[in-house]
């Protein structure tokens, strides 16, 4: 039973890290940002843990923007996942900023998946972004709301 409980942590942590390990990318035009719904799913890893996985994407066709301009989440443990598509063109990451919280994703080339998980997020209003280059100013943000 032990080796059963063990093999099964060792496929939950190899899950985590494969998660973490992925990469985003992004665009290099600019354009004007369109408000997107929100998404958001509620994950819970086994033995316990948990949070919430908030999903997002660069713009396809190179443009400086995110498919979602506003996300909410529940107080706690949040990640935000941010796929930047083959076809954007140039790099991206997500980054999350405000009340205390200043925490980035990594920066990855076209076709991969930027990952920042931030945990204890108190109510409020937080700032979501691409830190690569000059995306933020350009327009490359959104609000995350936790209440």
């Amino acid at each position: 039973m032990k080796a059963l409980r063990r093999c099964g942590l060792v496929a939950v942590a190899a899950a985590a890290v494969a998660l973490i390990a992925a990469g985003c990318g992004g665009s290099n035009n600019n354009s004007t940002s369109s408000t997107a719904a929100t998404s958001a799913t509620t994950t819970s890893a086994a033995g316990g843990g948990g949070g919430q996985n908030l999903e997002l994407a660069a713009n396809p066709s190179g443009q400086l923007t995110f498919d979602k301009t506003q996300l909410s989440a529940k107080p706690g443990t949040v990640t935000l996942t941010m796929n930047n598509p083959s076809s954007s063109g140039i790099q991206h990451g997500i980054a999350v900023e405000g009340n205390g919280v200043d925490q980035d994703g990594q920066i990855v080339q076209p076709g991969g998946t930027s990952t920042v998980t931030v945990s204890n997020l108190k109510p409020g209003k937080y700032e979501f972004y691409c830190p690569f280059d000059s995306h933020k100013q350009q327009g490359m943000e959104g609000t995350l709301t936790v209440k």
